[in-house]
């Protein structure tokens, strides 16, 4: 389906999405690069990108490591070697913390090296990350819908922009994506595997989704991508209202999948039940995908 002209006209916030192309470390590059110091080289080589690229070779001189962004002291690589979870960048000569101190704690987490990592809001994984990389969940909520090409997607919550790029690589016209929250966006630019965000085909949305959704027109959303946080955290995003606006901007026969995730499944509760009944009274027909965690509706 042809992009629909003008769909962009009326939103607040594009936002002009820019790679920081840091130096970044792991516990591992750290631990390659003492190694290399104790050994008396004078290069080393790791992935400047937490295994997003190839090794990189970098010059050792004078107990130093040298790197685009500056020199970095060894011995403050030394003192992360044990930290498995963090990353970290250069600026300067400083060696700081992928994360944001403000009214929460943000944080870009490690999952394992050379695979997506996932951030963290408050110590609360935004991602799946027990035998699944984040990457490849958000390719398995994509996957659900029968095609995305040639497609306009609204990707409800950006986070690290997992789901867009997913929908992008199985070509999407365009991608509206949204997220609400400055600091995670921050995070992903740091991020490489955020980097396709930056592509011409993905349109960046710094608002709140319902604001977006309220000034679109009738009938211009293909396909929609909802990936909220928890209903704990953001109940308005399972609401009702909030499904009927959904369904007023999609076009008949448009597919959405919500990831809804388990929460209450200990404790006998069926959040999922809620939602798909909510989706029905919308104007969709749903079925719930267990694999996915995830609602899949269409629109009647």
């Amino acid at each position: 389906m042809l992009v629909r002209s003008g769909i962009l006209e009326d939103l607040e916030g594009l936002f002009e999405f820019r790679p920081l192309n840091f130096t970044l470390f792991t516990s591992e590059t750290c631990r390659a690069v003492v190694e290399a110091l104790e050994s008396g080289d004078e290069t080393v080589s790791f992935s400047p990108d937490l295994g997003h690229s190839p090794p990189k070779t970098f010059r050792l001189f004078n107990r130093r490591l040298v790197v685009d962004e500056g020199e970095i002291d060894a011995t403050l690589l030394q003192s992360i070697i044990s930290d498995e979870r963090s990353i970290y960048y250069v600026e300067g000569n400083e060696l700081k913390r992928a994360e944001v101190r403000g009214d929460h704690y943000y944080k870009l987490v490690k999952t394992s090296f050379g695979y997506a990592p996932t951030v963290e809001i408050d110590g609360i994984h935004m991602h799946r990350v027990s035998g699944v990389t984040p990457e490849e969940d958000a390719s398995m909520k994509v996957s659900l819908i029968r095609s995305v090409r040639g497609r306009t997607v609204l990707d409800t919550c950006t986070g690290l922009g997992y789901t867009a790029i997913a929908s992008l690589r199985r070509g999407a016209s365009l991608i509206i994506t949204v997220e609400r929250d400055r600091n995670v966006i921050e995070l992903a630019r740091l991020n490489p595997w955020s980097r396709r965000l930056r592509e011409s085909a993905v349109k960046t949305i710094l608002n709140d989704v319902r604001d977006v959704v309220s000034r679109l027109s009738d009938n211009v959303i293909d396909v929609v991508i909802h990936d909220p946080p928890t209903i704990s955290v953001a109940g308005d995003l399972y609401s009702a209202s909030f499904y009927r606006e959904l369904a007023r901007v999609m076009v008949r026969g448009g597919e959405m999948v919500h990831y809804v995730g388990l929460p209450g499944a200990r404790t006998g509760k069926s959040i999922y039940k809620g939602v798909m009944e909510r989706l029905r009274n919308s104007g969709f027909s749903v079925r719930w995908c267990s694999r996915e965690r995830s609602v899949y509706a269409r629109k009647l």
